[in-house]
């Protein structure tokens, strides 16, 4: 078993939390975990980009080659396009639609979405609106951590369990909604991919 994941975002849109309870989970999956992270500016709006490398095996690199990644995970859609070419030729691209404009030259959006339309499999969800609608735009990372986790080889409950001790020391509310959030992006993938 392996799963290599790409996380791509933009600093404060939650990629080190992803990390972080995925990081978690496979801990408590018995598994072995790599990761690379790239923090571009962050606190100013800047790439973050995660790399984490999951197997059943010790994983000797923790980063991942170009045409390799079994997921790129983007919480904003230009991100996505940018890690394109570390994609397999079976992976999946899980994609917020909503983008983040930190740049006067950002593109097209709906050209960047019929970019990843082209791609033979994604899901694009409205991870914003989706946190919006549970109770707190913030957890929209973790919708779209939902949104990929059926293609992680790793039991669900395990990821909530890892999202449970991330974000327990900020109380059971916040838990409960980040639980939510997930739940949701879940079922969403599962009816969408």
């Amino acid at each position: 078993m392996k799963t290599d994941i790409i996380l791509a975002g933009v600093g404060g849109q939650g990629i080190l939390s992803i990390a972080s309870i995925l990081g978690e989970a496979v801990l408590r999956e018995g598994l072995f975990l790599k990761q690379a992270e790239t923090h571009g500016m962050s606190q100013r709006g800047g790439a973050v980009v995660s790399h984490l490398r999951i197997s059943d095996a010790p994983v000797a690199a923790d980063l991942i080659p170009k045409g390799a990644a079994d997921i790129i995970l983007s919480v904003e859609p230009m991100e996505a396009l940018r890690y394109l070419p570390f994609l397999s030729p079976g992976g999946y691209i899980v994609t917020n639609t909503t983008p983040f404009i930190n740049v006067p030259n950002y593109p097209d959006v709906e050209k960047l979405m019929e970019e990843v339309r082209k791609q033979p499999r994604f899901v694009a969800i409205d991870a914003d609106q989706m946190a919006t609608e549970i109770g707190n735009k913030r957890a929209s990372n973790m919708v779209m951590l939902g949104a990929a986790a059926p293609f992680i080889d790793i039991e669900p409950e395990k990821i909530e369990a890892g999202i449970e001790s991330i974000f327990k020391r900020k109380g059971e509310e916040v838990v409960e909604l980040n639980l939510k959030a997930f739940r949701a992006g879940y079922q969403f993938a599962l009816k969408n991919r």
